[in-house]
């Protein structure tokens, strides 16, 4: 009885095609799930012909009020009574006091001035409130 050797060898190459597989299936999904990725809460905004552009360079903190009246301090859920208290801890390690509030056209101004005065209550020295330019023509940018 002969034995082959060349069975009984162990083999000492990897073998890297399930990983190169793996990281071929990584790479489509996130390629297909990046552009879905959306920064911000969808606000539908109020438009005005004297609106500004955000100056993006001072990373402005942004506070939203969706249409459900619900309140986000960036992207994080906030309720109005526990509003000011978070921005007073956001504002210890800040040296600017300027907020930005942008509010859906169809939330309630009770609701909307409920929140500017726990804004104010915080001790913000700065309210801007984001606007939607409108165009030339009378029309919205967004149409």
């Amino acid at each position: 009885m002969r034995s082959d050797r060349r069975r009984d060898s162990l083999l000492s190459d990897i073998n890297v095609t399930p990983f190169v597989d793996v990281m071929l299936v990584l790479l489509i999904i996130f390629m297909v799930t990046a552009p879905m990725m959306v920064q911000g809460v969808g606000v539908s905004l109020p438009e005005t012909k004297s609106a500004e552009q955000l100056n993006p360079e001072q990373e402005p903190l942004v506070i939203t009020i969706d249409k459900n009246g619900v309140i986000r301090i960036s992207d994080y859920k906030v309720g109005v009574d526990l509003l000011g208290e978070k921005l007073k801890k956001i504002f210890e390690n800040r040296t600017s006091r300027e907020v930005f509030l942008k509010a859906d056209k169809d939330v309630s101004y009770g609701r909307v001035v409920t929140v500017m005065a726990e804004i104010k209550k915080a001790g913000v020295k700065q309210l801007g409130v984001v606007a939607e330019p409108v165009g030339e023509t009378g029309e919205s940018k967004q149409d």
